[in-house]
């Protein structure tokens, strides 16, 4: 039996980052119904959490499990979700891309704090300067264009 062990912290926004998650309360009905699809999905999804036009999860990889994989089912199936419950007043998508990043075993409790945190976090940073500043961190640039697969 494999035993893996691969901390990933995902991000995604709302489509064009319009602000759809306008409610405490919508979040949580929303968080909840990601964190029951992970379950049934067999997706191990340590925390979840977002403001009003992003979400971040903290999840565990299975060993034959990709990220892309894990966010198509996760954003694929509660946009569905938030769409069939009429859950906000225009039709909901979440944007195409994601950020990922891997966590090491040491700094996962420093992660799930800082997701849980994020009502008190976007206080002071909005999400466009939070984007920002994980570019600055990690050293990463957009990229406008479709990338040349030649």
């Amino acid at each position: 039996m494999s035993w893996v062990r691969i901390w990933i912290h995902l991000v995604f926004s709302t489509k064009n980052k319009s602000p759809f998650l306008t409610t405490k309360e919508l979040r949580n009905e929303i968080f909840s119904h990601i964190r029951e699809n992970a379950r049934e999905k067999g997706i191990w999804l340590d925390s979840v959490n977002g403001h009003k036009e992003h979400i971040h999860c903290l999840i565990s990889l299975g060993r034959e499990q990709t990220i892309s994989k894990i966010s198509q089912l996760i954003k694929g199936e509660s946009s569905y979700w938030i769409n069939k419950n009429k859950s906000t007043p225009q039709k909901f998508a979440w944007q195409d891309d994601f950020w990922a990043v891997s966590v090491s075993e040491s700094h996962v409790q420093t992660v799930r704090k800082y997701i849980e945190n994020q009502e008190q976090h976007h206080r002071k940073k909005s999400f466009t300067e939070e984007v920002e500043e994980f570019m600055k961190k990690y050293g990463w640039s957009y990229i406008s264009g479709k990338l040349d697969e030649s």
